[in-house]
């Protein structure tokens, strides 16, 4: 069955130009602070993100822009040409910025080092495993989501199903929107980020008697904050130990927003294994 949107079309409809289009000018002497749309790339979101934008130019002792571009290869290009100091980045978008820019990675919550994608679908349906995908409809979230995408797409292909021939599969954009279709039954089923998925349950965004978890991936490294890689020492340094000064339960209104509890340094080398399946995928 041939997919709604097809990988290689999503990938090229997230070319560079758009980003520079879409970044305002940049305030003199600011920090430009980017993060991928996994929630969603809306004035609300950004708002919602105000605390931390306040919290990080407290920190740095410079004004910081917080940017959401519009989807998260966006993101990787805004880095490479200068529009975004640094970014929160999915594993598999770090991989690209890694390889096409040279970023530098920084910080990650603690829980990144051992992150899950989760499988849903409506309470009432009869999917249980994996294999049980063969003919659905499903839902990826955007192309470049390391949870959202290339570990669910990982995890499936290891089952037996190839993404490509035997569902029919959309792509949502960012996790909440995969959440929604699932709910509503515009699917039968999804992947996303379990981090994201706590989050819409315990805010009411999605009806937990509607959805239900039927697979949780193996453990993968993923989210990371990274600089681009000509931002003096200083700054890198400045931004790290603002995340890494984040404690509980001084800071839960800032780690509510980052879906974390604490932060902790972060290593290329740890992305090994992640860079190997981005690259058998044909993802990176």
């Amino acid at each position: 069955m041939e997919r709604t949107l097809t990988r290689g079309t999503a990938l090229v409809l997230f070319g560079a130009g758009a980003v520079a289009a879409a970044l305002p000018a940049r305030a003199a002497a600011s920090l430009r602070v980017g993060m991928i749309p996994d929630a969603g790339a809306t004035q609300v979101s950004i708002d919602e993100k105000a605390p931390l934008r306040d919290y990080l130019s407290a920190k740095i002792g410079r004004p910081v822009e917080l940017v959401i571009p519009t989807n998260y290869n966006a993101t990787v290009e805004a880095l490479g040409n200068g529009s975004l100091d640094f970014a929160y980045l999915g594993g598999l978008t770090y991989l690209k910025a890694r390889q096409a820019y040279g970023v530098m990675p920084l910080v990650q919550r603690i829980s990144d080092r051992q992150f899950h994608s989760l499988f849903i679908t409506q309470t009432g349906s009869g999917i249980e495993k994996l294999t049980d995908l063969r003919g659905k409809r499903f839902a990826f979230g955007d192309v470049a989501s390391t949870s959202g995408h290339l570990m669910p797409d990982y995890a499936l292909r290891g089952a037996g199903i190839d993404p490509d021939k035997d569902m029919t599969v959309r792509y949502t954009g960012n996790h909440p929107a995969t959440a929604k279709a699932v709910e509503s039954g515009t699917v039968d089923a999804g992947a996303l980020d379990e981090s994201v998925f706590k989050a819409l349950l315990d805010g009411g965004q999605i009806d937990k008697t509607k959805v239900r978890v039927f697979f949780t991936t193996p453990p993968f490294v993923d989210y990371v904050w990274a600089a681009r890689k000509d931002v003096p020492a200083a700054d890198q340094t400045a931004l790290a130990n603002a995340f890494l000064a984040l404690k509980s339960p001084a800071d839960d209104k800032i780690l509510t927003i980052l879906r974390g509890t604490s932060f902790v340094r972060a290593d290329d080398a740890e992305y090994a294994t992640l860079r190997k399946i981005a690259l058998q995928l044909k993802l990176l």
